[in-house]
Parts: structure tokens; C-alpha cells; sequence
């Protein structure tokens, strides 16, 4: 018995060897095709500097649609199509206005601020009063008796000890996000947020912000690092200093906006989908470039190469560029609600949304089994520098796929240092990011769709 045995393991290893080698020329195929011509780096130049920022309900907004469309046809797809959904209307209004005034008579310059996503205006006159800084939300409910007629400040810093910075931004937004209603439910006027960013720079950092309806809404800013750290030593020295504070932005009644969709057809399993996108919006004050116009380009790239390369996908390829993440997530909703009123087989999906950076690896919310099955293909990932498979997470988009359907999904991890340098802020432009980088991301997130099309979770 123990030669047909050893026989059948030698065949069996003999097949694996073989299918590897299969699997690592077909990404091979990819890689070349993508870093040798690529349109990715192209298509992010015209969406940043011809479009710009596209916040949701934004005329920007449509021109990016219509960008989307284009782009997805240029690069092959079999089928483009819009899905229209509600989308929030919120517009900044005028430039933010914020400044120190004190009795002392020497010059300060005015604090560089910027109004959260979502939030309300100050009105036409503005707020002038005392402010309370807060480094937690113990230490607000510690001086919640000190709160009434001031504009509360947050200065909790982002957390040095994460290496991973994605760690740290989780750990510091539920100010941006809570803090406002919270300080509103002890009668504040107006809130100060230190912006969400390791960065050395004065640029603040907007992103949303939730208001909880059982208290007043506030006006609310984000303000640049170097300006809290003056601001906090101001207050700290001078008792006699006051915030003015002027925003104009304002909640409009909702509007119309699209996914972006453009399929590569399946060649056995045509109604079954692999999903794979960015988010088409951004925050106006800065082109949209890490976040998320690469993760735009990355996925449509790999349609174009999957088409360019010969590779025909077993299952249908779905590129899908989503609406209103930002403020909102209406786009990953009116998918998911879509694919579950349509009762389709969703077998994977992947978004990019962390940056154009240098990959490193995968997040994912599977099954361990499945986690392990990925694992199993790291040879080969690793020519391509990706490695780290740990991670549990996915992105914002396709997660109401995943709460609906149950459906696998992953979002690319680049290395994360430089991200939230950029990230919501007016640095975000096309000129900071890498053209190298920007196309191994689109390689390494090929090869994971290109793998689970042939092997299925």
C-alpha cells in the first residue's frame, strides 16, 4: 500500500507545484501590464486637477460621475451602469473665520480652523467666548459645571505608541465625531477639535461629524496642530483670552448622486460578483487625491489590466466607484440594498481606501478558515511586498455588504505613516502620491481578486 500512497502524494504535489507556478506567471502578467502601462497614475491626475474636490451634492460631484463613466469605459468594461441614490447636501459657506482676543495688545495671528462635515454654522455674527480645553471626555464630564457659554475645546493628540496609524485615528475621532453633542448637552456655544494627524504642518483636518438630536446643534471646527498647540498655551497663560469664531456652512435638503459601476463579465459564473472599488467622493477643501482618488484608479486598473493581460475572470468583475462616504455612506447602502433586493451571489469584496501608499498587505473581515486560505497564498504575494494578512477590517463601503449578505470582504493596507498627514486636509492633492506606489497597489489588489475568482473562500 505504501508505494500507491507516496505515488499519490507525489502526483498531488506535483499538481500544487504546477498550479503555483500557474497562478504566479498569470500575476506576473498583471504586474507587468500595470507597471508598465498603467493608466491609473493618468486617470488620478485628470479626476484631482480638472475635477477637484467632490463633496456629495457638489456640482464637482457630478463631473465626477461623468469622469467615472468615461474612465470605466475607456479601460474596456463590458457594462457601465449608475445606481442613483439620496445623498446629503452640506455646504461649507464662506472661509472660516477664528482668532484670539484678549486685553493683552500684542498681535496674534488668526487660528487656522476648519468647519467639520455636517456641522452647523455659527451665524452671520459669529461666537465670542472663553474657552474650556478638554483632553478627554472624563475631564469634560469632570468640568461639565464649567461648560455653559464657552466654546470647549478637545486637544487629545493622536497616540504615538500605535505604529500602525489607523490605530491612533480610531482611537482620537469619536472627538470629531461625539464631541459636539456632547459638549452641547452641557451648554457649550461652539467646539474646537484638534485635528486627527501626526503631522508637522498648520493644515487642519476636517471629516464628519454626528450631532445627537436630544441636544442644540453646534457650530464645530477642526483646527491645525500647530495652532491647538498655541491656543492651549495661550489659555493656559492668559486669563483674560477669548475664541471669535465664524462659520457659514449649512445642511441642505438632500440630492441625487450615483454609483459608478462597470462590470468585466464572468466566463462560467456570470451571476456570481467580485466587487472592487474606492469612494468617488471627497471633502472640497482638497482634491481627493489618497482619499480615495487612488483607490478609484487602483480599481479600475485592474479591469483594464485583467482585460489587457488576457485574463477573463470566472466570475463577474464588478468596479464600483461609490458615492457619499464621507458624510454619509449612502452609496455602500443603496449597494448593498440593491444586491440584497436582487438576490445576488456576492462572492467577495475588496475597497481601497487607505491611501496610495506602498502596499503592505490586506484587512479583512472573513472567517478564520478563510483568513487561513488567503495565508496559504502568501509565496505569492511576497515578490510584491505584501505580507501582512492580520489585520480584521474592511472598508467603509462595502461593509453594509457584509452586514446584508454576509459577504467576505478586504481592504488594501498600505503603509500607513504618511496618511494622515494628508488625510481630510488641504494637502491631499495629487502631487503627493507616488506613481510606484500607487501602481503596486493596483498589482497586489489584482492578485488577491485574480486568486479568489479561481479558488473561491
Amino acid at each position: 500500500m505504501r508505494k500507491p500512497i507516496l505515488a499519490l502524494a507525489a502526483c498531488c504535489m506535483a499538481q500544487f507545484a504546477f498550479a503555483q507556478q500557474e497562478d504566479s506567471l498569470a500575476i506576473r502578467r498583471l504586474s507587468d501590464e500595470i507597471l508598465t502601462r498603467s493608466q491609473a497614475y493618468e486617470n488620478l491626475r485628470v479626476l484631482t486637477k480638472t475635477i477637484g474636490g467632490r463633496l456629495a451634492g457638489s456640482p464637482q460631484m457630478v463631473k465626477a460621475e461623468k469622469w467615472g463613466e468615461a474612465a470605466l469605459k475607456a479601460a474596456g468594461a463590458d457594462r457601465v451602469f449608475t445606481q442613483e441614490c439620496k445623498v446629503p447636501h452640506w455646504v461649507r459657506g464662506e472661509k472660516e473665520q477664528a482668532r484670539i482676543i484678549s486685553n493683552r495688545r500684542d498681535l496674534v495671528p488668526p487660528l487656522n480652523v476648519l468647519a467639520l462635515g455636517n456641522s452647523v454654522g455659527t451665524g452671520p455674527q459669529g461666537v465670542t467666548a472663553p474657552v474650556l480645553e478638554v483632553r478627554s471626555f472624563e475631564e469634560l464630564e469632570q468640568k461639565k459645571d464649567q461648560v455653559k457659554g464657552k466654546i470647549v475645546f478637545y486637544n487629545y493628540p493622536f497616540n504615538n505608541k500605535f505604529i500602525k496609524t489607523f490605530h491612533s485615528y480610531g482611537d482620537a475621532v469619536r472627538f470629531r465625531s461625539q464631541g459636539p453633542s456632547r459638549a452641547s448637552r452641557y451648554g457649550a456655544l461652539a467646539v474646537i477639535v484638534r485635528s486627527m494627524s501626526h503631522s508637522t504642518d498648520n493644515h487642519p483636518h476636517t471629516g464628519a461629524t454626528r450631532y445627537n438630536d436630544s441636544f442644540p446643534k453646534i457650530a464645530a471646527v477642526a483646527i491645525g496642530l500647530q495652532d491647538a498647540d498655541r491656543l492651549s498655551k495661550r489659555i493656559a497663560g492668559d486669563p483674560s483670552a477669548r475664541v471669535f469664531l465664524r462659520t457659514t456652512c449649512q445642511m441642505l435638503p438632500d440630492t441625487i448622486g450615483h454609483n459608478v459601476i462597470g462590470e468585466l463579465k464572468g466566463s462560467e459564473f456570470p451571476d456570481e460578483y467580485i466587487t472592487v472599488g474606492g469612494h468617488l467622493d471627497s471633502w472640497d477643501v482638497c482634491e481627493g487625491a489618497h482619499d480615495d482618488g487612488a483607490g478609484c484608479v487602483q480599481s479600475i486598473e485592474i479591469l483594464r489590466a485583467f482585460k489587457a493581460a488576457g485574463i477573463r475572470p470566472k466570475r463577474t468583475l464588478r468596479v464600483v466607484l461609490f458615492a457619499n462616504e464621507e458624510n454619509g455612506t449612502r452609496g455602500g447602502l443603496k449597494y448593498a440594498e440593491l444586491a440584497k433586493a436582487n438576490r445576488e451571489k456576492h462572492l467577495f469584496a475588496l475597497e481601497s481606501d487607505a491611501g496610495g501608499f506602498t502596499p503592505r498587505g490586506f484587512m479583512m473581515e472573513v472567517t478564520e478558515a478563510q483568513r487561513s486560505k488567503v495565508k496559504s497564498w502568501l509565496p505569492l504575494f511576497l515578490p510584491y511586498g505584501l505580507y501582512d494578512f492580520n489585520e480584521v477590517g474592511g472598508g467603509v463601503d462595502i461593509g453594509p455588504l457584509r452586514r446584508e449578505l454576509g459577504t467576505p470582504v478586504a481592504e488594501l493596507s498600505p503603509d500607513s505613516q504618511r496618511y494622515f498627514d494628508y488625510h481630510h486636509a488641504a494637502s491631499d492633492v495629487f502631487e503627493a502620491v507616488n506613481k510606484r506606489e500607487l501602481e503596486l497597489g493596483a498589482v497586489g489588489m489584482g492578485a488577491l481578486v485574480y486568486l479568489v475568482d479561481k479558488y473561491g473562500l
